[in-house]
């Protein structure tokens, strides 16, 4: 494994912080972006599946963890990425999938999912335990979370090979992908709380003989006070967290796990891996970059072509989301009018759910030719896509669709990249 996630704690103890940043996304295209920008920036690249995109039974994207890896590594290769530069982890391992069932026939899915990561090779592993299942009553105790947090890390375990992976736990876990509900009384972790998650943990896994593993815990997720829903981001407040980051001095191996950290201000970044929450998760704002660029293309193929030859790409898509609502549904409220605009423009972006849909990807693989074949005007690409157009002028970029959406996401990840490198 690289050693970037082993140098993490040692960096912040000798005050001169790094940090690294965890693409949690299962796109091509923003795999394809991401590999390509760590490979500009010559630094090793985190990448992790959460538990409802890969899992045994396929997730959302049907693939199993396998799969994935085999995946991000021809992407790697293909770009010239050498293997040992990329690290893969697995996000949310519990489980919150199958939370719908009782909690003892979810764990035993959670288990077996655990298992398949290990199997494959996955280096990281962020067990959450946090939500409950069907009968219980929110939120979990800390001793419940830890158990079966054991209970996960025990599979991961048994199967591993000789390199084993190293660990992230923690119980107040932000909601995977954003939050549904308001963010006005949104609480930083407290001090105690946090001290009580490792003590318990601790005792927990001692008491399951997983001190081994315990070992290789490298960070706690806590909330530091970053989160965002459909409309709103909560921006990070360093004073805020200033407890927090006082308590890592008590612990010397450890850093902290920021979730959510998506459409942060690029300063709060480096604040963030100044104050020692030296992982920093993205996911949404990446397919959110992605589906503004679509949207941008499909704007200029309307203006480019005749109306039977287009795309028709944002139709499509709305489409689907109507007909398939499930992935939306729960998480947008209001008028029709205001879930329309939501399916397309709400931060927590659930439109990512849609892009693996046959029609949607065929509207999306039209579009693509539609604009390879019909060159796009430079003043229209100033008029959709203003970023892109600079960088297409100073012959940085080729104005073809395919590079230009990776362009849109890697300013993003650039964001994220500059944060997080030594000062």
């Amino acid at each position: 494994m690289p050693d970037i996630l082993h140098q993490l704690a040692s960096a912040f103890h000798r005050k001169r912080p790094i940090g690294v940043y965890s693409v949690c996304s299962a796109h091509p295209w923003v795999l394809e972006a991401a590999v390509e920008q760590a490979q500009q920036d010559g630094s090793d690249l985190l990448i992790e599946a959460t538990c409802n995109q890969v899992n045994h039974q396929g997730g959302y994207t049907g693939m199993q963890p396998a799969n994935f890896r085999a995946i991000v590594e021809e992407i790697a290769v293909r770009k010239g990425l050498p293997i040992s530069r990329l690290i893969l982890g697995g996000d949310h391992l519990g489980p919150n999938p199958w939370r719908h069932l009782p909690a003892d026939e979810a764990m035993e899915e959670a288990c077996r999912m655990v298992e398949g990561y290990a199997r494959a090779g996955f280096q990281k592993i962020h067990l959450d335990a946090s939500m409950a299942c069907a009968g219980e009553t929110a939120p979990l105790s800390d001793e419940t979370i830890a158990g079966r947090a054991a209970s996960l890390c025990a599979a991961a375990e048994n199967v591993s090979g000789p390199c084993r992976p190293v660990y992230v736990i923690g119980t107040e876990v932000p909601v995977p992908g954003g939050s549904t509900e308001s963010l006005a009384k949104l609480q930083v972790t407290s001090r105690d709380a946090t001290a009580r998650t490792l003590e318990i943990h601790s005792k927990v896994f001692g008491d399951c003989g997983l001190d081994a593993a315990l070992a290789r815990v490298i960070a706690l997720v806590v909330q530091p006070g970053v989160e965002f829903n459909n409309e709103t981001v909560v921006d990070y407040q360093s004073h805020r967290a200033k407890s927090l980051s006082a308590l890592l001095h008590e612990m010397p191996g450890l850093v902290y796990e920021a979730h959510s950290t998506d459409y942060q201000k690029p300063e709060a970044y480096r604040e963030l891996v100044r104050d020692g929450f030296a992982i920093l998760k993205v996911g949404p704002a990446l397919t959110f970059a992605m589906r503004e660029a679509l949207m941008a293309l499909a704007g200029i193929e309307t203006e480019l072509l005749p109306a039977d030859r287009c795309s028709n790409l944002l139709t499509v898509l709305d489409e689907v989301m109507l007909a398939e609502p499930r992935y939306w549904k729960e998480h947008y409220q209001g008028t029709d009018h205001t879930c329309r605009l939501l399916r397309l423009y709400s931060y927590s972006d659930r439109v990512r759910y849609y892009w693996n849909h046959p029609r949607v990807q065929k509207a999306v693989t039209a579009l693509i030719a539609n604009l390879e074949a019909t060159p796009i005007p430079e003043t229209m690409l100033s008029a959709r896509l203003p970023d892109q157009y600079v960088a297409v002028r100073h012959g940085r970029l080729q104005p073809r669709p395919l590079a230009l959406i990776r362009h849109r996401i890697r300013q993003v990840l650039e964001t994220y990249a500059s944060a997080c490198r030594a000062e």
